[in-house]
């Protein structure tokens, strides 16, 4: 398989970073669609945090009548069990993982680094974060499911087993049901995961009081 450099949004910090956030969007979105969040989160002025949005491969999409988009793999069919492609799953693990790496050389820690991600893009940041070989400072999870339906990614890595995870979703979600994210969470839990998890009176989105409960987390795992 070979690693795609993704193009990207980098908002950097006023003074010099010592942290990264790399976020990834959902389906048909790109890094444009959450770079608006940072002013939004109400971090302090002199905060060392990069954020980093990362643009999704174009590929046709099956649910989607094969419409070609911004995707971080293909979905397949709306059945949980059957939902993500995994060929391509793993294809961007190697590229988000590649993303990690360009951070590290650039002398910021991996136990800086918070993966984050909505619907698909939480997918990715929830797959990836866990079979991570090197501890991470935070892995966010929002709207979204495990790839591996009703169990565990397999080499799943020791280093991350007490990162904090946070995990939310739209209890009103139509897109991902919060069944799937709430199973996500018990398997999680049942391997002693540590994970925070919260559900908004919302559908597939993000809301103003969610981003100050992440901007809290932000502030937990990482200032």
């Amino acid at each position: 398989m070979s690693t795609v450099s993704l193009e990207r949004i980098t908002i950097e910090p006023q003074t010099k970073a010592t942290a990264c956030v790399i976020w990834l969007h959902g389906l048909g979105d790109s890094g444009a669609g959450f770079a608006p969040v940072v002013p939004a989160l109400g971090l302090p002025q002199d905060h060392s945090i990069r954020f980093v949005f990362p643009h999704a491969p174009e590929q046709a999409v099956t649910i989607n009548q094969g419409y070609v988009m911004r995707a971080w793999y293909d979905i397949k069919s709306m059945d949980l069990h059957n939902r993500a492609d995994m060929q391509g799953v793993l294809e961007s693990e190697l590229s988000v993982k590649a993303l990690i790496q360009e951070q590290i050389d650039s002398g910021i820690p991996a136990s800086r680094i918070v993966l984050a991600g909505f619907s698909q893009g939480g997918v990715m940041s929830l797959f990836t974060g866990l079979r991570y070989p090197e501890k991470l400072a935070g892995i966010m999870a929002l709207s979204c499911y495990l790839p591996t339906a009703d169990k565990l990614p397999d080499n799943l890595s020791v280093a991350n087993l007490s990162t904090s995870i946070l995990q939310h979703h739209g209890e009103q979600d139509d897109v991902v049901p919060v069944s799937s994210g709430k199973m996500a969470n018990e398997l999680l839990n049942d391997a002693g995961y540590k994970t925070e998890w919260k559900t908004y009176q919302m559908p597939h989105s993000v809301l103003p009081e969610q981003l100050s409960d992440i901007a809290k987390w932000l502030r937990s795992v990482l200032l």
